[in-house]
């Protein structure tokens, strides 16, 4: 009986790994560094020496297989295409490699795809069947299900509701467009809103003690101890998120939408102002049907779970 998969969450810099058992435990894990290497052939050597111990410990034949989350993972090809954070900026077909160096199947797919499937198999969107998973970390990734299936669009490509344009002619993307959803409403939008408003703005503010060095941490903290700016900062993000999102139920009309990442652990300073604006903005036949949840997985694990569920 295959009860086992292999999760793979490969970052910018660390890729994470982990054996989960269908119940979404977590039996053994581990890291290589994503950077460092002379080549992807000498980082997939690095992962299979890290890997295939603990695989073969557990007995290579319960293993249903690999899912990896990746940045711009396709799911159809099994190959990460140019993504931007990757030491390989060119097309690699990593399923394949890592099938091959591993001895099992391996499914691929971008790391908020992975996270939407995780959620349903493990997490808070147990039993649903239209969602959508959005991660507020770095930057904003997305993963849309409907009908119970993971949207990839005809290319594999589908659901990229950070570059969505949020304010028309906005901020510039890394993307190379203006004004995507990313840049306003992640770790590194509400970072960008700060150094903007403390450039021509006067009003005391704890945040002016890290003028050029902000983080979203740091904005957090301002606002739990009262900080007229950094609250005003997360209102500013969650009407942003909120009016973005009321345009996004109106495409696939999801159950519940689902958050994970640093900043969702704001919590409720941010999504009272994504649930007000959001209502305001919804068409009528939506208003009041949508529930938004925090990722039942856990932050340091949530990755590895979501890629893992790909196996199954």
């Amino acid at each position: 009986m295959q009860e086992l998969a292999l999760g793979i969450d490969i970052g910018g810099t660390n890729t994470a790994f982990g054996i989960v058992n269908r119940r979404g435990a977590i039996i053994a894990k581990g890291s290589v560094p994503t950077t460092g290497h002379a080549s992807v052939q000498h980082y997939i050597a690095a992962l299979k020496s890290a890997v295939l111990p603990l695989a073969e410990k557990e007995g290579l034949d319960h293993f249903a297989g690999a899912g990896i989350g990746a940045p711009n993972g396709n799911f159809f090809t099994g190959e990460i295409v140019f993504a931007p954070n990757m030491p390989w900026r060119e097309i690699i077909p990593m399923a394949k490699l890592v099938s091959d160096a591993l001895g099992m199947k391996a499914t691929l797919t971008n790391d908020a795809n992975a996270a939407a499937v995780g959620e349903m198999m493990y997490g808070a969107a147990k039993g649903m069947k239209d969602f959508i998973v959005v991660t507020l970390g770095t930057g904003l990734g997305s993963g849309f299900v409907a009908n119970g299936d993971v949207v990839y669009g005809h290319d594999g490509f589908a659901g990229e509701l950070g570059h969505v344009i949020a304010i028309r002619d906005g901020r510039k993307c890394g993307c190379g467009r203006l004004g995507c959803l990313e840049t306003y409403a992640s770790a590194t939008g509400i970072v960008r809103s700060a150094d903007e408003w403390l450039a021509v703005r006067n009003e005391d503010s704890l945040l002016r003690k890290h003028t050029g060095k902000i983080t979203a941490k740091a904005i957090h903290d301002a606002a739990l101890q009262g900080d007229a700016l950094a609250l005003e900062l997360f209102a500013y993000t969650g009407k942003i998120l909120g009016q973005t999102l009321a345009d996004a139920i109106a495409i696939t009309s999801p159950e519940a939408i689902i958050f994970f990442g640093g900043l969702a652990n704001a919590g409720d300073l941010l999504f009272t102002h994504v649930q007000h604006h959001m209502e305001e903005n919804l068409l009528n036949i939506y208003k009041g049907k949508v529930q938004l949840l925090q990722s039942a997985l856990p932050d340091a694990d949530a990755a590895i779970l979501g890629a893992s569920a790909l196996a199954w």
